[in-house]
């Protein structure tokens, strides 16, 4: 634990400017990014006497070793940097919001020749239009069962949809009448397009003009007594009224808004956001966080709104935003978000009316999720921390592993050798510190010498880091590294315990790797899947833990999730061999150009077959490219097998070729019967007519 007043920074040195600060450890890891109007001010505040500090600021400055900032000209231009890092470094004393479930979105994927809507998670894609957060994917789907009658858009994937194109029939819903079928050609890309432009207007907000028309055109049909076309749009009107029911109106018509409501206490906060559309609610998701550094509510919702809309821009930005709290800077926070959206976004608490009274309907939402949150995490918190307790306990550890590491090696047969690294802190896995190895030192089937290896190259690359970064003691200040970027680096953080999957080989294998290094302060053990027994070095009895202890438990987890992620590496490794190519020895021909060749040809025997110029004529080919196939595929080409013209048999290389069939035997005119050839065989007819050869024997005559 430092003392602040080591890396304090000399009076003056400070910038009385605006700007983005970080905080970093002893080893060089980013903890804590945050932004100021007044540089000066603001770090002033972390150096006062720590009995004044709040306990969490605090044990982030004791925690740090180093502190550096970043002048700007702006506090929007301050704003933008501090997400940015905290994204980028990911630090532990930021406030980072984590979604309490994975929320499905309503996708049109504009960007396609024939667009599609889906169901869609995770990251958002360029050229896709989405709706929502749902908070199921079910109400999606009857959502859009409801509205494919009225906007037939196509919902199929690309396989069906090319495989009913070559068929050239549509599928069932083309049949029923709720996809307009352009894989077979009854609208043209551009009528399709018009369908999902319409759609997507539909569920933008957009559906009084739309109903109105409809309704129009409904009497104008019973008014030309067309009456099968007027039922079928009053069927259509039905439909859309009751996928609009679905979402009941909450603010005058045509507001665009999102609403943002906190509930926390000491230790945590959670948020809901309603996200209104044409004065509809159409959708709402949620977020917990753990509340590490000494913010209030003005700074839980400067930070909801950067990891709200720090990736987002145009219309998915609203034009209000409505919060419990103003932020800090909220001229600044309102001026980003304008430049993000391209046009004006208000800021501002909600005083009274309608916005009020569902503003109090979302701060409940988040109420009730911050009491569902903590019901489940205390079980959880509680588990966590008697495992790694009993894991402590058992190694004879001086204090619990905080982070741990495990190795596993995968190979098949003794092809693909490969090793994986997990990491889990506090008792979770943290994906980012995941790491793949392949196995350089030797080829064939053996884990001690693999596990000797990959533990080995890690901890090297942890030395070098080390050494790189300038990590110190007893005051010495490390001298500035110019190949620094400020990135996290991979392998620069050593692990309290390192679990390797086996038993006592592998375990003696990766201790005599880390003393080799000199490294004699990381605990090593290792996890035996036949018993589930802990091996530890230079012990021949293994510790056996309790069937239903937490920390044995909380290891297998470990050991399986380094086993599942080396044997998903090493199954890619081998489909990606097994799928190798002639094409792919071709420098500069990239997966692209692959693709026009076989498609342009058919085969790589087709292409095999042609020549340099008709090779030349696909698109993007160069004559020297062109050249180069040729000669990869014609090197690739086996070599066209030697036939026996007279038997039809395959001429292996220096085999000496069977000899021709003999000649047709002659048919003795009187007797009928087959004449002895100089073979001293003879051929005997059959009933049936065919004959049948046999040792010479004497013939009556």
């Amino acid at each position: 634990m430092a003392d602040p007043s080591s890396y304090r920074p000399k009076p003056g040195q400070i910038p009385d400017s605006p700007g983005v600060y970080k905080f970093r450890d002893e080893h060089r890891r980013v903890i804590y990014v945050g932004k100021a109007k007044s540089l000066r001010q603001r770090l002033a505040n972390y150096f006062q006497p720590l009995t004044s500090l709040h306990p969490r600021t605090a044990t982030m400055v004791t925690t740090a070793a180093s502190v550096e900032w970043t002048v700007v000209s702006t506090e929007v231009e301050a704003l933008q940097l501090e997400y940015s890092w905290i994204k980028e470094f990911d630090p532990r004393f930021n406030v980072k919001y984590r979604d309490d479930k994975s929320y499905p979105y309503l996708a049109v994927t504009m960007n396609e020749e024939f667009p599609r809507v889906q169901v869609m998670r995770g990251h958002k894609k360029k050229g896709v239009r989405y709706f929502g957060p749902y908070a199921h994917a079910w109400a999606i789907r009857e959502t859009v069962d409801l509205m494919l009658r009225v906007f037939p858009v196509r919902t199929c994937s690309a396989g069906v949809f090319r495989n009913a194109a070559s068929a050239g029939r549509p599928c069932l819903l083309g049949y029923i009448g709720k996809c307009s079928a352009p894989c077979v050609g009854r609208v043209t890309p551009e009528e399709h397009r018009e369908l999902a432009e319409e759609f997507s207007d539909f569920m933008a907000g957009r559906t009084g003009t739309y109903i109105r028309r409809l309704e129009k055109q409904m009497t104008i049909a019973a008014e030309d007594m067309e009456y099968e076309r007027a039922a079928r749009l009053r069927d259509d009107v039905t439909a859309l009224r009751r996928a609009m029911e679905k979402n009941a109106v909450v603010l005058a018509d045509a507001t665009d808004a999102d609403l943002i409501a906190l509930a926390e206490d000491e230790l945590e906060a959670a948020v809901q956001i309603f996200h209104v559309r044409g004065g509809r609610v159409r959708g709402q998701r949620g977020w917990v966080t753990d509340k590490v550094e000494a913010v209030d509510t003005a700074g839980l919702v400067e930070h909801a709104l950067q990891q709200l809309y720090g990736e987002e821009s145009g219309e998915a930005v609203p034009k209000e935003v409505l919060v419990p709290a103003l932020p800090e800077d909220a001229e600044a926070v309102s001026a980003w978000l304008s430049g993000r959206r391209g046009s004006l976004v208000s800021l501002r608490v909600p005083q009274r009316g309608d916005k009020k009274d569902l503003m109090e309907t979302v701060a409940r939402n988040a109420q009730q999720a911050l009491v569902l949150h903590k019901t489940k995490r205390a079980s959880d918190l509680t588990t966590r921390s008697r495992a790694l307790e009993e894991i402590a306990e058992a190694l004879d550890l001086d204090s619990a592993p905080l982070r741990i590491e495990c190795f596993d090696i995968s190979h098949l047969q003794g092809e693909d050798v490969v090793a994986s690294m997990v990491v889990f802190e506090d008792g979770l896995p943290r994906k980012s510190e995941y790491r793949r190895f392949q196995i350089k030192g030797f080829e064939g089937q053996d884990d001690v010498r693999s596990m000797h290896e990959v533990i080995g190259r890690r901890f090297r690359r942890y030395l070098a880091e080390k050494e790189r970064t300038g990590e110190w003691g007893d005051g010495e200040v490390p001298a500035e590294d110019p190949e620094d970027d400020g990135r996290p680096k991979r392998f620069a953080y050593p692990p309290q315990l390192v679990v390797v999957d086996g038993g006592q080989p592998q375990v003696a294998a990766a201790r005599r790797a880390l003393d080799e290094l000199g490294i004699d302060d990381i605990a090593v053990c290792g996890l035996a899947k036949r018993l589930e027994e802990v091996w530890l070095p230079g012990d021949d009895d293994p510790v056996v833990l309790p069937r239903s202890s937490e920390g044995l438990y909380l290891l297998q987890r470990v050991r399986d999730t380094a086993h599942d992620f080396a044997i998903r590496y090493q199954r890619s490794k081998r489909t990606k061999r097994i799928r190798t190519g002639p094409l792919d020895a071709v420098p500069g021909l990239g997966e692209t150009r692959k693709q026009a060749l076989i498609k342009h040809f058919g085969s790589v025997k087709r292409l095999r077959q042609a020549t340099i110029e008709q090779i030349c004529e696909v698109p993007g080919m160069g004559r020297k490219t062109a050249e180069a196939v040729a000669v990869a595929l014609a090197q690739a080409a086996p070599a066209a097998p030697a036939v026996n013209t007279a038997t039809g048999e395959i001429m292996e290389d220096d085999v000496v070729p069977a000899p021709a069939a003999p000649a047709v035997p002659v048919v003795h005119t009187a007797t009928g019967g087959i004449m002895e050839d100089d073979a001293g065989v003879t051929a005997r007819p059959r009933a049936n007519g065919t004959t049948s050869t046999t040792e010479k024997t004497e013939q009556d005559t």
